[in-house]
């Protein structure tokens, strides 16, 4: 692992996890992390959730932000808080989706990155207890 500043740099799959874990805090559904950094350039991996309102949307990505920025790690860019139907947050090499749910049907980004090699988020470690 690298460093930036005092921090240590995270690696693409442990802060795709980090993110994933952050949503599930925040009652994040349907998570997945699709591994597609062999399919494109855009980044190594997609963490993607859906939420039930808007205001959920926007809970779970303040969590994820809230995260990551504990580790010094900011988003490039974020898409979508002003009406909070789908949030895009780039990371560079983990770009997360936080989604309504009926948004999320309607594009399918799933089914788009089919090819996509989907990862496991392992159940027992919260960010909540402090484990991780």
């Amino acid at each position: 692992m690298g460093e930036r500043g005092s921090l240590p740099v995270l690696e693409s799959k442990e802060k795709a996890f980090l993110s994933a874990r952050a949503a599930r805090d925040k009652k994040g559904e349907d998570i997945v992390v699709l591994e597609v950094g062999s399919l494109t350039p855009l980044a190594d991996f997609f963490v993607l959730c859906s939420a039930e309102s808007q205001r959920q949307v926007l809970a779970i990505t303040d969590a994820i932000d809230e995260a990551l920025s504990r580790e010094g790690i900011n988003p490039m860019s974020v898409e979508g808080r002003e009406n909070a139907l789908w949030i895009l947050m780039d990371y560079s090499d983990v770009i997360v989706h936080v989604f309504k749910q009926e948004v999320r049907d309607f594009y399918d980004l799933e089914r788009l990155w089919g090819d996509a090699k989907r990862l496991t988020l392992p159940r027992h470690k919260t960010l909540a207890l402090g484990k991780g």
